[in-house]
């Protein structure tokens, strides 16, 4: 007789596997965190209008497909508007800066949890995967700052990766939990679809209570404020007493720093915009000595210790206008500004009867032109290409061919693609075609004639 091989490893669910598998579910319910859940579900479907390969149409929704193929990113993500709640556990610490190296790295804030395994398929049907979002009930802020703030500002965390626990493993050697690696939830494109959601008190309206001004109330999908007192009764519709809140406050607005970040990058452009007013270099503050054609000085026999010279006079020839921009002639230099502040006659024609030196701003030329008389022609001193750096669109006086490129909001008419516009990226005017198929351009089948190769 001989004895069976002892073995505590089992290749299937034994009974073994499920008694193990009910004790630590029970753990997990007993002592774990309800969690919830936002179930990925997949990419925005895409518009079947676009010929691009590289942004294929779905007609369906599911997180292994792929936005853009191109770039391998999932911009426009769609979740599911049930929130699931899940068992977890996570090991609480704190948040500590890091300060051995250059600037403060914030690097524990970083959550691993682990779910029951069996229940977490039970409860929405698949694993736990990266782009699904958490939100961790106990970590609500509820005594914000801002105290204009309605409610507790929820906590969000996106997962990141995923995969069996290693403490999760049985005798059996079958794995009973999964472990998630998330991370605090950030104001991105891809999360529009949760945070992009009303974060107004949740007061459903009830046509039997007072409500004082300015109270907010919830009627099904519509938020509605009091203009005034409301006495019982007073039905939702009636606009002597409640208004429509077309645009209610979100979870953008008051759990995001990107209002005060806007609000930062406003306040540093306006300032930029005082200390910098224009591109290029300044060159009105530098004075312009008149010339003869030689070269030589046009002031003879001034000098500094000379009390006599004006401005508008004529003695040593000191009225002289510059004929160009001398030492200042450079890169973006010209501003349109007769060097030494002499006077300038603007318009889209020449003036008539001119008197040699006279300067004229010509507007009609693009970007705006000097000229200065020399008593036989207009000689062309410099082009008014000094802008303003931030591109302001058309119409804001500043006209540049740079400008004008930048913010081009013109279209060109065709007849095969309709109204196309002007300005596109080398992303849109250069598209990837596919070299199988219809080329991604949906095109007809055009078969080569028979025997062409």
């Amino acid at each position: 007789m001989t004895m069976p091989r002892l073995s505590l490893y089992r290749p299937n669910r034994t009974n073994d596997y499920q008694f193990i598998d009910r004790t630590i579910k029970e753990m997990y319910t007993v002592g774990g965190l309800d969690i919830y859940v936002h179930k990925y579900l997949g990419p925005a479907t895409g518009d079947a209008g676009d010929a691009d390969a590289t942004l294929p149409v779905y007609d369906t929704s599911n997180p292994l497909f792929i936005e853009d193929l191109l770039l391998l990113e999932n911009r426009d993500r769609k979740y599911d508007p049930n929130i699931y709640i899940q068992r977890g556990v996570y090991r609480t610490q704190d948040i500590d800066f890091d300060l051995t190296q250059f600037g403060l790295f914030l690097n524990n804030d970083t959550l691993f949890i682990t779910f029951h395994y069996n229940a977490m398929i039970d409860t929405f049907g698949r694993k736990l995967m990266s782009g699904d979002v958490l939100e961790i009930p106990n970590l609500k802020d509820y005594h914000p700052l801002d105290r204009s703030i309605p409610k507790a500002l929820p906590k969000y965390y996106v997962i990141q990766d995923a995969a069996f626990a290693s403490e999760g493993f049985s005798q059996t050697w079958l794995p009973h939990l999964w472990r998630v690696k998330a991370t605090p939830l950030v104001n991105a494109q891809e999360y529009n679809d949760i945070l992009d959601k009303p974060f107004e008190p949740n007061n459903i309206w009830d046509p039997g209570n007072f409500y004082p001004m300015g109270d907010k109330v919830l009627d099904g999908n519509t938020y509605y404020q009091a203009k005034q007192n409301v006495p019982p009764g007073t039905d939702i519709t009636n606009t002597d007493y409640w208004e429509e809140i077309t645009n209610p406050t979100t979870i953008i607005d008051k759990q995001t720093t990107r209002p005060k970040d806007i609000e930062l990058n406003d306040a540093i452009l306006t300032q930029a915009a005082v200390e910098v007013p224009l591109t290029g270099y300044d060159t009105v503050k530098f004075y312009i000595l008149p010339t003869y054609e030689n070269g030589q000085p046009a002031s003879d026999g001034v000098t500094v210790d000379n009390t006599n010279p004006t401005v508008d006079g004529t003695e040593g020839l000191e009225g002289t206008t510059p004929r160009a921009d001398g030492y200042t002639l450079g890169y973006l230099t010209g501003d349109g500004i007769a060097p030494n502040g002499l006077p300038v006659t603007p318009g889209v024609s020449f003036p008539t009867n001119p008197t040699a030196g006279d300067y004229c701003l010509r507007l009609d030329y693009y970007p705006n032109r000097l000229f200065r008389y020399n008593g036989g022609a207009w000689v062309k001193i410099e082009d008014k290409v000094r802008t303003a750096p931030a591109f302001e669109a058309l119409g804001n006086n500043i006209p540049s061919l740079r400008s004008s490129f930048v913010n081009n909001p013109y279209t060109t008419s065709t007849t095969d693609m309709g109204n196309i516009p002007q300005r596109q990226s080398l992303s849109q005017a250069l598209k990837p075609m596919a070299d199988n198929g219809d080329q991604g351009g949906h095109l007809p089948p055009n078969p080569p004639p028979s025997g062409a190769l």
